[in-house]
């Protein structure tokens, strides 16, 4: 480590991130070094923050920040397409902080048609593999379950492509979000007949792809019962909560295809980052409606608080670094 120091957001227990001071990295060869913008809020990071049993603490610092994006510092030995000052999304592990280190394969270069705007760049690459791997076409009568950042992303996609989305979340500030994106048809969940409406502009025939974005066994439940016959079943949603049930005797009936849209592979991460860089400058996808709040370093507790209740007019949160934004 060097003798310059950063800030970064510490969690040190359950609902309680601290502000440390730390070294700035220095940045081994093959890597890259970010001053970050900011870093997007996933809500895969609530288990953690919550403070579920399986987890120790304190954390490392700047984790589990992955969505980051910033000015590149310094580049380490071995680097030869990435230069001082290029602007990068990056997938690395500490990025509540202002400064993290990736190797180049991790990092994708914003050209400067983006300058100026936030770029969660690994959330958008999950939105374009799942959309990939969804295999939507023209003229599908698309379901999609939740209308989260995610869900909105992909009715965006959805509608794009020619598909005919059908939206469904219990929030209504959603559903209006979902409309205004190209939603043929939105749905409220609160509603104990959900399914039937949504049925109902299917002529009861449920949809050629459904897309779970939730992560709840009532929304992997729903999805499963609007996947028509020979139709796809698409699990996005994060199950992070234990064992899930699902209706086997349904999906043998209708012979339907399910896929797991959850990528591992960090070329496949890539891949998507990519993609999204070239959506959103083709305006296939314009996610910058969505990211609707922004905390800093020191009140990082207070973006989980809002990705984990959704009040009125939130999709995203994102913790900004005023300094180098």
């Amino acid at each position: 480590m060097n003798e310059a120091s950063q800030r970064a957001a510490l969690l040190v227990g359950a609902r309680t991130t601290q502000v440390a001071h730390i070294d700035i990295p220095d940045v081994p060869a093959g890597h890259v070094r970010v001053r970050l913008q900011g870093c997007g809020i996933c809500a895969s990071n609530l288990s953690v923050w919550e403070g579920r049993d399986w987890f120790q603490y304190p954390q490392q610092a700047g984790s589990p920040g992955h969505e980051g994006w910033g000015w590149i510092d310094q580049v380490g030995a071995g680097v030869e397409d990435l230069n001082v000052g290029d602007r990068v999304a990056l997938i690395s592990h500490h990025a509540y902080s202002e400064y993290d280190v990736a190797p180049r394969e991790c990092v994708v270069h914003l050209p400067r048609e983006l300058d100026g705007e936030a770029f969660p760049g690994e959330p958008l690459g999950c939105a374009m593999n799942i959309f990939e791997r969804s295999q939507i076409r023209a003229g599908d009568r698309v379901g999609i379950v939740g209308a989260g950042f995610l869900g909105l992303l992909l009715t965006q996609l959805a509608t794009r492509a020619g598909a005919h989305p059908i939206v469904l979340s219990r929030r209504e500030f959603a559903l209006q979000l979902a409309s205004q994106m190209g939603a043929e048809y939105t749905v409220s969940t609160e509603h104990c007949d959900a399914r039937e409406r949504a049925m109902s502009f299917t002529d009861q025939r449920g949809c050629n792809v459904v897309i779970e974005a939730v992560g709840l066994q009532s929304s992997l439940d729903l999805a499963s019962a609007l996947t028509g016959e020979r139709g796809r079943l698409v699990i996005a949603g994060y199950h992070q909560d234990g064992l899930r049930q699902v209706d086997m005797q349904g999906w043998n009936w209708r012979g339907i295809d399910v896929i797991n849209a959850h990528e591992r592979a960090m070329e496949r991460y890539v891949h998507g980052m990519r993609n999204a860089v070239d959506a959103v400058i083709d305006g296939s996808l314009d996610p910058f409606p969505l990211l609707t709040h922004s905390v800093d370093i020191g009140s990082l507790d207070r973006g989980f608080e809002l990705t984990s209740q959704r009040p009125e007019g939130f999709v995203k949160a994102m913790m900004i670094n005023e300094a180098a934004a």
